[in-house]
């Protein structure tokens, strides 16, 4: 009887099962194992598809602007990554220690909730040279306009700092939810002990929090070298290609010159090292571990 009814619980598992399924075979696997034949064809939208083995891959290998484009991608990486982590640690420690207010965790949303698009558009309009509100407050202080997005020193950072602006609320509440789950009564046996809240901070929190905080650091990592809307909008991988990221590398080599086959290579190469790069990371933060347990 037991047995039966274990079927039937796994029967109506799999019912329930079915949308998603068939949602990711058709939305993600059907493209990807269709994306992965044309990175081995020198289809170009204009031809029929054919098949050209490793070419692609070859080329790839020894193409400048790829390996730029990745160059400048981990810039951006660990630009974002950095900043963003240590911002949303601190609000979500802040958060946690001294205030639970709903309208805050409800404001610190509201960035993420803007369209890349518009956070694009908005951000570019306020480092403009020349008309931008920043450069304007930096004149009223006798400092010379600065090139935000149009300098190549300083293009990378300001996409950074912006992504960091739209994200960093999102990240902290990640954060946030992943510290309601320590138990209240080590902080309570800790203060009694006389440490304080950077003592607190390092010795408690940060060890409990390692399994959402490798979670966090993950999900942005991939994330990051995603990173094509703000480029798009603000700089279009200018100046002199300082924010040319991967993602912008396989657009134009799909959109701009149709070089479709090429720009397939170039993504299933760029899926590889997420792959590799995660399963480091899940294994350094040693993510399946929590010392809750």
């Amino acid at each position: 009887m037991r047995a039966t009814k274990r079927r039937d619980d796994r029967r109506a598992a799999w019912w329930f099962l079915l949308p998603v399924l068939v949602g990711f075979a058709v939305f993600y696997g059907y493209p990807a194992v269709r994306g992965l034949w044309y990175s081995v064809t020198d289809y170009t939208m204009l031809n029929t598809p054919s098949y050209v083995g490793a070419e692609n891959y070859t080329e790839l290998m020894r193409d400048g602007e790829f390996w730029h484009s990745l160059l400048v991608t981990g810039w951006y990486v660990v630009l974002n990554i950095g900043s963003q982590t240590l911002l949303a640690l601190g609000i979500a420690a802040l958060m946690h220690r001294l205030t639970r207010s709903v309208v805050l965790r409800a404001t610190l949303l509201l960035p993420w909730l803007v369209p890349n698009v518009t956070i694009g558009l908005l951000w570019m309009w306020l480092l403009d040279t020349n008309l931008g509100f920043l450069n304007h407050l930096l004149g009223t202080l006798g400092l010379g306009p600065v090139g935000f997005l149009s300098d190549a020193t300083w293009a990378m950072p300001s996409i950074a700092a912006i992504n960091t602006w739209a994200y960093t609320g999102y990240t902290a509440l990640l954060l946030y939810a992943g510290m309601l789950q320590i138990p209240q009564h080590l902080y309570e046996s800790a203060a009694i002990d006389g440490a304080n809240e950077w003592r607190m901070f390092r010795r408690i929190t940060l060890p409990l929090l390692r399994p959402v905080l490798a979670l966090v650091l993950v999900v942005s990592l991939i994330g990051s070298f995603q990173i094509f809307d703000t480029i798009a909008v603000t700089t279009k991988g200018d100046p002199v290609g300082a924010t040319r990221a991967i993602y912008f590398f396989i657009y134009e080599e799909a959109f701009r010159f149709f070089h479709l086959g090429y720009a397939a290579a170039a993504a299933i190469c760029l899926a590889l090292i997420l792959g590799v790069l995660t399963v480091i990371q899940m294994r350094l933060l040693r993510a399946s571990r929590s010392d809750l347990a």
